[in-house]
């Protein structure tokens, strides 16, 4: 992947990390949540978007794995990056308080990500 210079100027973790990403992979819930899944993970992975902070939120580590949000048409979509740089999209919420107790929840993420890690 290239690197994308408004992601840097904007959010300098993931403008770091994103050209480094070697794979994806997708969780059924980003199937089930999002309609137009194929077409929100290309804008996420394409950077052929304007670039914000919007997209790119660095939310947190929880472990080896950095946690970052993208708001895209009301929807908070929750992806994690690995030390091996591999991307995992996790969950995708309408709802703010869902969204934030999910980011609250180590163990519940922790476990999303390992169930895509096998």
């Amino acid at each position: 992947m290239s690197e994308c210079e408004m992601c840097q100027v904007f959010n300098s973790r993931f403008g770091q990390l994103r050209p480094n990403v070697k794979e994806y992979r997708v969780s059924k819930h980003i199937f089930h949540d999002i309609e137009n899944h194929e077409e929100i993970i290309e804008k996420i992975l394409s950077c052929e978007h304007l670039c914000s902070s919007e997209l790119h939120k660095f939310e947190k580590k929880v472990g080896d794995f950095s946690i970052f949000r993208a708001k895209i048409n009301g929807k908070h979509i929750v992806y994690a990056l690995d030390g091996k740089k591999i991307l995992f999209f996790l969950r995708a919420f309408d709802n703010f308080t869902s969204y934030t107790r999910f980011l609250d929840n180590n163990n519940e993420i922790k476990r999303d990500i390992l169930s895509l890690n096998s």
